[in-house]
């Protein structure tokens, strides 16, 4: 299991949250348009879901891989996946935030970079923007227990 302790957990994720911030849009060829970062994305990789945090773990693992993402975007010509979904969105409206049922696509790209395996999940809301919105690094199933393993990329050990 991958192992850190607090102060590298904070160092990490500190790099991550600059380097992410000091994105705004990347061109991705497969959509002819460029994808925006923004603290929607940012807020996924820190949360699973409204006031509810990842583990640290999960956490360390996105901020320290989440350089490769726009990496990912800048050669992907094919997509890998799309889900396509209604679910209600946070969205302000009028000086208000509400929960309003909205079409949303995920679009997944997959790319082996620098012997990293990561997925690159891409959101749009509508017609709306395109959003970074996770990278989720590569794992394996425990056939018997069907539990996630995180590899942490040594072969002899994972």
């Amino acid at each position: 299991m991958l192992q850190f302790t607090e102060q590298q957990f904070k160092e990490v994720k500190e790099k991550g949250e600059e380097l992410y911030k000091s994105l705004s849009e990347v061109y991705c060829p497969y959509f002819k348009e460029k994808v925006t970062f923004n603290a929607q994305g940012l807020e996924h990789l820190k949360f699973k879901q409204r006031e509810k945090a990842r583990y640290e773990q999960d956490q360390y693992m996105r901020f320290n891989l989440i350089h490769l993402a726009p990496e990912v975007l800048k050669i992907s010509s094919s997509v890998q996946g799309i889900w396509e979904t209604k679910r209600f969105e946070y969205i302000k409206t009028n000086k208000k935030w509400e929960n309003i049922l909205k079409n949303v696509i995920y679009y997944e790209f997959i790319a082996v970079i620098k012997r990293n395996r990561v997925k690159i999940v891409i959101k749009q809301i509508d017609s709306g923007k395109k959003i970074f919105w996770s990278i989720i690094p590569f794992w394996g199933m425990n056939k018997d227990t069907m539990t996630r393993i995180l590899h942490e990329g040594n072969p002899e050990e994972d």
